[in-house]
């Protein structure tokens, strides 16, 4: 496994992260067991660098994360996130700062993670929306200063809302923060034109999420998949979008042929060769996913070969009007 300077905190974190918003449920069926299978594999294989939030099932991802690596709290790396306070995702840029991240709120959010998880502190506290709007409010840099006062969090940064890195650049440069969470894949590339050099130029740590688009470029999508009756994807990938993607999807594993690369490990290494990405968080809710993603460092994709998956980068947002538009690992 490869480790990496989280931005200017001192932590070191895997380049392969995991991604817990699957096991925590709205993906279909829960399996509590191979979850834990799961979390146990990642370990053994070097992760040591998790990612999971209090909305995710209410906490079960907290509590599974819990019984799991309570026990090994020297050897993780914890990063959570508070919801806002309306439950509104994405940010919106008129939504005061009070209604959102309040000071009393981030405590609260953070002292009901700690119990999830068992644990006295937090490596990582993020605000699971962000609009830079908020970026001259002292309300959440004072919670964020309380909770570090407490102990309870050690470094601290945002999730930028899907789709939207533009929406936090000023916060980027302002050097307030540690870490951004952003949408990034071989589809989404938007983050590279903005914000990721101003991430390298500051020194702020990047956690890519949805490196698979929500799994379309596992490339186990056909136009005959139907979602489980549990899984929001049933309104994610709506008929019309699902044959869209198929077909630009068909067409990037025809690239891939030429390299002898495999879709799902050339997405991941995709997104661990830009210079600006620290981890990459795919969720991974079955040990064999583990132990193929785990793996994913050892090897890098040819320069010609990066060059050529740029034309791939597709901007939509299929999110808008979902359920759960927002609430992304």
């Amino acid at each position: 496994m490869e480790y990496r300077l989280l931005g200017k905190t001192g932590i070191q974190i895997s380049a392969i992260g995991f991604g817990t918003w699957g096991i925590g449920g709205w993906w279909g069926p829960k399996d509590d067991r191979l979850a834990i299978e799961s979390l146990e594999k990642a370990v053994e294989a070097g992760i040591n660098f998790f990612d999971t939030a209090l909305v995710y099932g209410d906490g079960h991802s907290e509590n599974l994360l819990g019984k799991v690596l309570k026990k090994r709290r020297g050897q993780v790396i914890i990063a959570t996130k508070i919801p806002p306070k309306n439950y509104q995702w994405p940010a919106q840029s008129q939504t005061p700062i009070k209604e959102a991240f309040p000071k009393k709120w981030m405590i609260e959010c953070t002292e009901k993670s700690l119990r999830n998880l068992g644990m006295d502190y937090v490596d990582l506290q993020q605000l699971h929306v962000w609009t830079d709007a908020w970026l001259d409010n002292g309300e959440w840099q004072e919670g964020c200063e309380e909770l570090k006062k407490r102990g309870w969090v050690r470094s601290f940064g945002i999730s930028i809302n899907d789709h939207a890195p533009e929406t936090a650049l000023k916060i980027a440069a302002s050097g307030k923060i540690d870490s951004v969470q952003v949408i990034y894949n071989l589809f989404d590339q938007s983050p590279e034109e903005e914000l990721f050099p101003l991430c390298e130029k500051q020194n702020v740590g990047v956690i890519a999420r949805v490196p698979f688009d929500e799994g379309s470029l596992t490339g186990s999508l056909t136009l005959q998949t139907k979602f489980h009756p549990d899984d929001w994807r049933k309104n994610y990938f709506t008929p019309e979008r699902l044959r869209e993607i198929v077909g630009r999807v068909d067409s990037l594993k025809k690239t891939l042929v030429r390299y002898q690369e495999d879709l799902p490990e050339a997405a991941l290494r995709f997104c661990i060769a830009h210079p600006a990405v620290t981890t990459v968080i795919p969720g991974m809710r079955r040990p064999e996913h583990v132990a193929a993603n785990s793996k994913i460092p050892e090897k890098k994709l040819p320069d010609q070969l990066l060059q050529e998956l740029k034309s791939y980068s597709w901007i939509r947002d299929f999110y808008h009007g979902t359920a759960c538009r927002g609430v992304t690992p």
